[in-house]
């Protein structure tokens, strides 16, 4: 019951999120969504940044990495402290470090901070949320990550609000988000959701919105790991949507 309430929770998170108004003060400066998490960088520039999050699914890590490495480009990985304590993710997340990637937390334990009909109130506390925090930040230390090279945070779920966004801060980091409006998150719908959403859907989309808005400053979230079910995976399109990005002079960078 918990686990298709949350996913949900998510595919909600992924529909709604569109709608929210973002403001920013000038094209230098980083648009922020409702909750004042970052969504979008410099917009002055043909720059995209590619985030892939992962909790305890990370399957598709070496197709990313080779894909990348392909392309002389560079993404930043999002993962909990479940992720990164798990022994059969070292090797990979070795890698990734080892790449230069930028390598992030999102949460220990992938905690929900808020509900979906209440997004206004935390359902854990303050000090719950930050202790998470922390003990997700002691796992990239773990690994050689300091946490001065850290500066930005991906709410787990990609689902938050302004006092965790507040929290997260006052603990040194800014929380980020992908670009409302882009649909690439859905890649974790399986064919059994009444939303699910194809890959080739999601690249369609993913193009539908270049051709209106542009990708200047654009975060595009892509799961590196997802249901078993879905056997149509998104991270095996990704060469064919940087190649395709790319030819209209699109880079990709980290954070």
């Amino acid at each position: 019951m918990k686990k298709r309430f949350l996913t949900l929770l998510l595919l909600m998170a992924s529909v709604c999120g569109a709608k929210e108004v973002t403001a920013r003060t000038s094209p230098n400066e980083p648009v922020r969504d409702s909750q004042g998490a970052v969504v979008r960088f410099n917009t002055d520039r043909k720059v995209v940044y590619l985030i892939f999050s992962a909790d305890d699914k990370f399957e598709g890590a070496p197709v990313i990495l080779n894909t990348l490495a392909k392309h002389d480009s560079k993404g930043s990985f999002f993962l909990t402290g479940n992720c990164l304590r798990s022994d059969r993710h070292h090797a990979v997340i070795g890698e990734i470090i080892r790449q230069g990637h930028y390598v992030g937390a999102h949460s220990d334990k992938h905690l929900l901070y808020a509900t979906w009909e209440n997004r206004d109130s935390l359902i854990v506390s303050p000090d719950s949320l930050m202790r998470d925090f922390n003990r997700n930040m002691e796992e990239l230390e773990q690994l050689g990550i300091s946490r001065d090279s850290v500066n930005y945070y991906l709410p787990p779920y990609e689902w938050y609000n302004r006092k965790s966004v507040q929290l997260v801060e006052e603990l040194g980091q800014v929380s980020i988000n992908y670009t409302p409006g882009i649909r690439t998150a859905a890649d974790y719908t399986t064919p059994d959701m009444k939303n699910y959403r194809s890959s080739q859907q999601l690249i369609d989309l993913l193009y539908e919105f270049e051709q209106k808005n542009g990708l200047n400053g654009a975060i595009i979230l892509i799961h590196p790991g997802t249901e078993p079910a879905r056997t149509d995976k998104l991270y095996n399109r990704l060469d064919e949507i940087i190649t395709s990005l790319k030819a209209k002079g699109y880079s990709f960078e980290r954070l």
